[in-house]
């Protein structure tokens, strides 16, 4: 079978597919139909359904929730009636970004924008046709609260981090790259993983640029900057920050430093080893600039000042209260499109004060960020069944999944494993609320949290370190991910595939440490 007909097929096969399923949802009987609408007011399980009690949690469940999953009288809870095969062109999406690299470069280099949308397309069509104003809510619900807004954070990012250029002899030693790897995982948690990881990506490339193993130092850099150095605060990374919005205090976190200490040494330990050996085998000395050692040197300091304002306009979002407002039928916080607007300030008045020559001369290119954003639309879209699914809790067909989640270990795994490959956010909400709703049903959520975090400690740092320690384990488990690995290939370091990452790094590397994490804490 052809190429495209093999496309056409799938296309067709779920049209059928979702049409069945909205025919069989429409043919509900009303009482059920009834019953679910009723769990809008039930607080234990899923983040859709909590009670508001406060104005801070109502801004909270609107800003990062599918609030409205169960849309008023007489609509469905998509999450309850959707079958897993409906998460076919999220696995397709991602089979797509692994395979045809590999297969067919060319025609992804010139044609990844156009492969995206046709898995958005496979989705939201039949999606449409079978679920129709619950499946238009629910797109436009997923890019208008949680693409745009991650959309904006990393072009802000790329944008104010390319231009700060560090120019001068800097060669990476193993000394020098472990020295700077530990700088990344310390700034992580204060300035979010994406944030540090754009600022450090391109010195740490410049650094090497002479060495001939750099894949390995991309991949830690990934692992420690872009991810596990994320833990310690709500700024470091999505679910924690959502975690805090939800009141998880924002030191409470450190009480994971002893995890993050665990994971963080062991990689560090590993990738001085490997340097090493890389180091003293390849047998290159470090070349100098016509002989003459050049002065470390910052250029576009001033883009520190945007840098400032983008962490203050995200930690801003989630501290005011300015209420809600109705953009197409989805509620969002007025804070949160100050925000986003806020950080679109920030990269414009970044490119405007920073010189053309600069962000040149620090090989900035638009590329990487128009990939990312081609991309993640497409992978936004095609999850959302798998978001709905699992914010079914028991009523989805995740229930087995969900069920046995018992032990703070399940919810390490669990939580862990479904971050590596959805959003993190959601997952780490989704358990959360797990968590409330088996050790404390009958309070609120602002009455459950505290208790959570004195009492079963363990389950909330299990939730927390598995959503961001996984995100570490694939390309598109945390949002800097892809562009480390996208800046990177377009400065001339080779990048393993998809699977490749995964296989000879996450396995080998990462697993053996959640492992040990596991044994000592969980």
């Amino acid at each position: 079978m052809s190429f495209n007909k093999w496309m056409m097929f799938v296309f067709l096969f779920s049209i059928l597919s979702f049409s069945i399923s909205g025919f069989a949802s429409d043919k509900e009987d009303p009482l059920t139909q009834h019953k679910n609408n009723n769990t809008v007011k039930e607080h234990t399980v899923e983040p859709s359904h909590e009670k508001v009690e406060n104005k801070a949690t109502h801004t909270k469940v609107a800003t990062h929730e599918t609030e409205h999953s169960v849309q008023g009288h007489g609509h469905i809870n998509l999450g309850e009636v959707l079958p897993l095969w409906s998460c076919i062109p999220f696995a397709c999406m991602l089979l797509s970004i692994a395979l045809f690299p590999l297969l067919t470069p060319e025609f992804w280099h010139h044609h990844f924008g156009k492969v995206s949308a046709f898995w958005v397309v496979t989705l939201a069509l039949p999606f449409l046709i079978a679920f129709k104003g619950d499946a238009l809510y629910e797109i436009l619900h997923i890019i208008l609260a949680d693409y745009v807004p991650f959309i904006i954070l990393l072009w802000s990012l790329y944008t104010v981090s390319g231009g700060i250029l560090l120019r001068g002899t800097l060669r990476g030693t193993p000394a020098l790259n472990t020295i700077m790897l530990i700088i990344g995982t310390i700034l992580a948690s204060w300035m979010g993983t994406t944030g540090a990881a754009m600022l450090l990506i391109r010195p740490f490339l410049r650094a090497n640029n002479y060495r001939k193993n750099r894949t390995f130092m991309v991949v830690f850099f990934i692992f420690l900057v872009a991810n596990v150095g994320g833990s310690l605060t709500p700024l470091g990374d999505p679910p924690l920050f959502l975690g805090f919005l939800h009141g998880v205090s924002f030191f409470w976190t450190f009480k994971i430093l002893p995890h993050m200490l665990v994971v963080s040494l062991i990689l560090l330990v590993v990738f001085f080893t490997l340097d090493s050996y890389y180091y003293h085998n390849e047998g290159i000395t470090p070349p100098e600039e016509e002989g003459v050692k050049v002065p470390i040197k910052l250029e576009g300091a001033h883009n520190f000042i945007f840098l400032a304002g983008i962490v203050l306009s995200v930690l801003m979002s989630g501290i005011v209260d300015w209420g809600e407002v109705n953009t197409f039928g989805v509620h969002r916080a007025v804070q949160d499109w100050v925000r986003d607007f806020l950080l679109l300030a920030m990269g414009i008045l970044s490119m405007m004060l920073t010189s053309l020559k600069l962000r040149e001369d620090n090989n900035f290119t638009w590329f990487p960020i128009i990939e990312v954003g081609y991309l993640f639309i497409g992978i936004f879209i095609t999850m959302i069944p798998c978001l709905l699914i699992l914010k079914a809790g028991s009523k989805g067909d995740l229930a087995f999944l969900i069920n046995a989640v018992k032990e703070p270990v399940h919810y390490f795994w669990i939580t862990g494993a479904l971050s590596a490959f959805l959003d993190n956010a959601p997952t780490y909400l989704t358990f959360l609320n797990t968590a409330l709703g088996s050790f404390y049903a009958h309070l609120t959520e602002a009455q459950a949290v505290p208790l959570l975090m004195s009492e079963n400690a363990v389950y909330l740092k299990a939730i927390s370190t598995g959503a961001v320690f996984f995100g570490a384990c694939s390309y598109i488990g945390n949002a800097p991910n892809f562009m480390v690995r996208s800046i990177s290939e377009e400065a001339g370091t080779p990048m393993p595939s998809f699977f490749g990452y995964i296989l000879k790094y996450s396995l080998v590397f990462l697993v053996p440490c959640f492992l040990i994490v596991t044994l000592i804490f969980f």
